[in-house]
Protein backbone atom coordinates (compact mmCIF):
# COMPACT_ATOMS: atom_id res chain seq x y z
CA UNK A 1 0.00 0.00 0.00
CA UNK A 2 1.16 3.95 -0.48
CA UNK A 3 1.07 6.11 2.17
CA UNK A 4 0.51 9.63 1.20
CA UNK A 5 2.00 12.51 3.11
CA UNK A 6 0.93 15.84 2.80
CA UNK A 7 3.78 17.96 4.13
CA UNK A 8 3.39 22.45 4.60
CA UNK A 9 4.11 25.07 6.65
CA UNK A 10 1.75 25.41 9.92
CA UNK A 11 -1.15 23.98 9.69
CA UNK A 12 -2.21 23.23 6.24
CA UNK A 13 -1.63 20.20 5.50
CA UNK A 14 -3.65 19.30 8.58
CA UNK A 15 -6.32 21.45 7.07
CA UNK A 16 -6.19 19.50 3.67
CA UNK A 17 -6.03 16.14 5.03
CA UNK A 18 -9.14 17.04 6.92
CA UNK A 19 -11.00 17.65 3.69
CA UNK A 20 -9.98 15.09 1.73
CA UNK A 21 -12.13 12.80 4.43
CA UNK A 22 -15.14 14.56 3.29
CA UNK A 23 -14.51 12.93 0.00
CA UNK A 24 -12.53 9.66 0.71
CA UNK A 25 -14.08 8.49 4.14
CA UNK A 26 -12.92 5.50 5.49
CA UNK A 27 -9.43 5.12 3.46
CA UNK A 28 -7.89 7.84 5.62
CA UNK A 29 -5.62 5.45 7.21
CA UNK A 30 -3.16 5.66 4.72
CA UNK A 31 -2.89 9.66 4.24
CA UNK A 32 -0.91 11.70 6.64
CA UNK A 33 -0.34 15.22 7.28
CA UNK A 34 3.12 16.91 8.73
CA UNK A 35 4.00 20.52 8.67
CA UNK A 36 6.50 22.86 10.06
CA UNK A 37 4.89 24.95 13.23
CA UNK A 38 5.60 28.57 13.72
CA UNK A 39 8.86 28.99 15.57
CA UNK A 40 9.40 25.37 15.71
CA UNK A 41 13.15 24.58 14.27
CA UNK A 42 13.31 21.91 11.44
CA UNK A 43 15.05 19.26 13.55
CA UNK A 44 12.19 18.79 15.55
CA UNK A 45 9.80 18.59 12.23
CA UNK A 46 12.36 15.98 11.22
CA UNK A 47 12.12 14.39 14.25
CA UNK A 48 8.03 13.94 13.93
CA UNK A 49 8.53 13.03 10.46
CA UNK A 50 11.04 9.69 11.67
CA UNK A 51 8.56 9.16 14.29
CA UNK A 52 5.78 8.83 11.68
CA UNK A 53 7.61 7.04 9.33
CA UNK A 54 8.86 4.72 12.06
CA UNK A 55 4.63 3.92 12.21
CA UNK A 56 4.42 2.99 8.64
CA UNK A 57 5.05 -0.27 7.07
CA UNK A 58 8.32 -0.98 6.45
CA UNK A 59 7.83 -1.88 2.57
CA UNK A 60 5.16 1.07 2.11
CA UNK A 61 5.95 3.22 -1.03
CA UNK A 62 5.51 7.23 -0.14
CA UNK A 63 3.72 10.02 -1.98
CA UNK A 64 4.92 13.30 -0.62
CA UNK A 65 2.69 16.52 -1.51
CA UNK A 66 4.25 19.79 -0.33
CA UNK A 67 3.37 22.82 -0.38
CA UNK A 68 6.42 24.56 -1.69
CA UNK A 69 9.16 22.99 -3.47
CA UNK A 70 12.35 24.48 -2.42
CA UNK A 71 10.02 25.54 1.28
CA UNK A 72 11.91 24.40 4.69
CA UNK A 73 9.21 21.39 5.44
CA UNK A 74 9.26 19.88 1.84
CA UNK A 75 13.45 20.35 1.97
CA UNK A 76 13.67 18.39 5.86
CA UNK A 77 10.90 15.78 4.93
CA UNK A 78 13.54 14.70 1.70
CA UNK A 79 16.85 15.33 3.76
CA UNK A 80 15.23 12.72 5.91
CA UNK A 81 14.02 10.33 3.13
CA UNK A 82 17.57 10.59 1.55
CA UNK A 83 19.40 9.69 4.66
CA UNK A 84 17.11 6.96 5.41
CA UNK A 85 18.12 5.78 1.62
CA UNK A 86 14.21 6.30 0.56
CA UNK A 87 14.00 8.98 -1.11
CA UNK A 88 14.63 7.55 -4.69
CA UNK A 89 11.41 5.23 -3.90
CA UNK A 90 9.56 7.89 -2.96
CA UNK A 91 7.81 10.13 -5.33
CA UNK A 92 7.51 13.72 -4.64
CA UNK A 93 5.59 16.64 -5.69
CA UNK A 94 5.17 20.43 -4.57
CA UNK A 95 2.47 23.27 -5.52
CA UNK A 96 0.05 20.85 -3.32
CA UNK A 97 -3.84 21.94 -3.83
CA UNK A 98 -6.70 20.41 -2.80
CA UNK A 99 -7.57 18.93 -6.57
CA UNK A 100 -4.22 17.64 -6.57
CA UNK A 101 -4.54 15.49 -2.79
CA UNK A 102 -8.05 14.64 -3.78
CA UNK A 103 -6.33 12.49 -7.08
CA UNK A 104 -3.41 11.62 -4.79
CA UNK A 105 -5.67 9.80 -2.51
CA UNK A 106 -7.74 8.39 -4.86
CA UNK A 107 -5.09 7.06 -7.77
CA UNK A 108 -2.14 6.42 -5.16
CA UNK A 109 -2.89 2.48 -5.39
CA UNK A 110 -4.24 1.96 -9.00
CA UNK A 111 -1.80 3.65 -11.54
CA UNK A 112 2.26 2.56 -11.79
CA UNK A 113 4.47 5.43 -10.72
CA UNK A 114 4.65 7.69 -14.34
CA UNK A 115 0.87 7.32 -15.21
CA UNK A 116 0.17 8.29 -11.24
CA UNK A 117 2.11 11.73 -11.33
CA UNK A 118 1.09 12.51 -14.86
CA UNK A 119 -2.28 12.20 -13.63
CA UNK A 120 -1.76 14.32 -10.17
CA UNK A 121 0.08 17.01 -11.71
CA UNK A 122 -2.58 17.80 -14.85
CA UNK A 123 -5.19 17.81 -12.22
CA UNK A 124 -3.29 20.22 -10.06
CA UNK A 125 -2.37 22.20 -12.89
CA UNK A 126 -6.11 22.21 -14.78
CA UNK A 127 -7.52 23.51 -11.12
CA UNK A 128 -6.20 26.43 -10.80
CA UNK A 129 -8.13 29.13 -12.90
CA UNK A 130 -9.88 32.10 -13.03
CA UNK A 131 -13.31 32.02 -11.97
CA UNK A 132 -16.04 33.86 -14.10
CA UNK A 133 -19.58 34.94 -14.75
CA UNK A 134 -20.98 32.90 -18.01
CA UNK A 135 -23.99 35.20 -19.25
CA UNK A 136 -27.06 33.35 -20.57
CA UNK A 137 -27.73 33.78 -24.07
CA UNK A 138 -30.52 35.31 -25.18
CA UNK A 139 -30.60 33.74 -28.86
CA UNK A 140 -33.43 31.46 -28.12
CA UNK A 141 -35.78 34.02 -26.29
CA UNK A 142 -38.64 35.57 -28.73
CA UNK A 143 -39.04 38.90 -28.99
CA UNK A 144 -42.81 40.16 -28.21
Amino acid sequence: MNELILVSHGRFSEGLRDALGMFIGENMASVHAIGLQPGEDTHILAARFKKLMSELQPDAKLIVLGDIIGGSPLTTITNVLYQEGILEKAVVLGGMNFPMALNAAILKDSLKQQEFVAAVMKEAVSAVQQFSLVEKSDENDEDI
